[in-house]
């Protein structure tokens, strides 16, 4: 009998062994995988911030916390399945639609820089006039979790590629894991950083309105600065969008053995004007990358605008004013 106990004690102490190994390999590759998609994260960090515009600044929490339980709905109910089966029997798919979701990165980089240029802004006038101030948050609302899929739809598909690249994670249940664990902590980080950006301003003048002079000056200097985050925030995640979907679609080609001249290009500049400066490689690569995204998704716009006359998921009419 006492052998028969250490037996199993040595028994349940390697399971306990292999099942802390799993959770250790499971992390490892939820967190390597989660670092690739960070062009990602920082565009979804700044387009959310808009869809506040229009609303009552008491509600900005509250729609931000709809808008964080719809996002987790849009990648554990619906796109982590997805992914999974994907995976399990159609794993030659994953690098179509990771490219679908790199065409579209591109296009929306592109179109926003097209708007800047020409003053143009009809990409912001997306919502029709609310007759309500709760009309309008749904209204609001529905707009972001919308575009919030199209984001977590490319998030999951760059980390299922990076998984089943070099994850190691042969087990359908680990692989779960992983997407599950980059799906919350992706969420928690954007929404997290969307509530704290439009809650700036309210922090800044509250302390501006407190006795204190040093506590009044970080105030004004934090109204002042919101904005200017905001512009800049737009301005990194255009640039990552391109950045990003100029490197998914390279890759995509370079893989499926199209148009791989641009991949071949891109990596020739690189080591002819990096040298053996691993940090200038880099960056000609991105800005080779970025480049690519903006000459395939000027095509895609032209394409768009042609078909629908306006983007296809923003509308038309005049921009949401406050109820």
């Amino acid at each position: 009998m006492p052998s028969g106990l250490l037996a199993l004690l040595d028994d349940v102490a390697l399971i306990a062994k292999t099942a802390s190994a799993s959770v250790d390999d499971v992390a490892a590759a939820a967190g390597k995988a989660g670092s690739k998609t960070a062009g990602v994260i920082i565009d979804d960090a700044a387009v959310t911030p808009r869809y506040m515009v229009g609303l009552d600044p008491s509600r900005e929490l509250p729609i931000i916390g709809k808008i964080t339980l719809g996002s987790l709905k849009n990648k554990l109910i619906f796109l982590l399945p997805a992914a999974l089966l994907m995976a399990q029997f159609a794993p030659w798919l994953i690098v179509p639609v990771l490219m679908l979701g790199g065409a579209y990165l591109s296009f929306e980089g592109t179109e926003k820089i097209i708007e800047a240029v020409t003053g143009d802004h009809h990409g912001e006038a997306t919502l029709a006039e609310a007759d309500t101030p709760e009309e309008l948050e749904q209204r609001q609302v529905a707009g972001a979790i919308r575009t919030d899929f199209i984001l977590s739809a490319e998030i999951m598909a760059i980390t299922l590629n990076e998984l089943t690249e070099g994850g190691g994670l042969d087990s359908i249940w680990m692989r779960a894991g992983a997407l599950a664990i980059v799906a919350v902590a992706v969420t928690l980080v954007v929404y997290g950083s969307v509530a704290l950006i439009v809650k700036l301003d309210d922090i800044g003048l509250h302390l501006a309105k407190r006795e204190n002079g040093a506590a009044r000056k970080i105030g004004r200097a934090m109204i002042a600065f919101v904005p200017k985050l905001l512009k800049f925030l737009s301005v990194v995640g255009t640039a990552a969008m391109l950045w990003v979907g100029g490197s998914i679609l390279l890759h995509g080609f370079h893989e499926l053995h199209i148009f791989d001249f641009l991949y071949q290009w891109q990596h020739d500049a690189a080591l002819a004007l990096g040298g053996d400066n691993g940090m200038l490689v880099w960056a000609v690569e991105t800005l080779g990358a970025a480049l690519v995204g903006l000459l395939f998704g000027f095509i895609i716009v032209q394409i768009v605008t042609w078909l629908f006359g306006h983007h296809p998921l923003h509308g038309g009419g005049e921009p949401v004013r406050k109820a």
